[in-house]
């Protein structure tokens, strides 16, 4: 995992892509991996994509999060988690990597 910096809170609306055949996923990690990239895999064809952890400000509290706001509709595995999850056509997936 790959860290960027220096961070900043993110304040503004994120546009999701979805509409048939695409959906967008979020990644909701702990504020130990803000600037982190998070990597996802498709698993039919191997091809992968990532994006960068960020602090962002959404109805008055902080989350921590990565967005994939475009991804097209198939099983992806969330790589340095090996947590396995589908994206459905026109949905948004949310998964957890806090730290328990």
């Amino acid at each position: 995992m790959e860290h960027h910096g220096p961070p900043r809170v993110h304040t503004e609306p994120v546009v999701l892509e979805l509409g048939e055949g695409v959906g967008a996923l979020i990644v909701f990690a702990g504020p130990d991996l803000v600037g982190a990239e998070v990597e996802v895999e498709r698993l039919d064809s191997g091809k992968r994509t990532h994006t960068e952890v960020h602090e962002r400000l959404v109805n008055g509290g902080t989350v921590f999060a990565g967005v994939f706001p475009e991804l097209p509709e198939g099983s992806y595995r969330l790589l340095g988690f090996e947590r396995e999850l589908d994206i459905r056509s026109g949905e948004v997936t949310e998964v957890s990597v806090r730290s328990a």
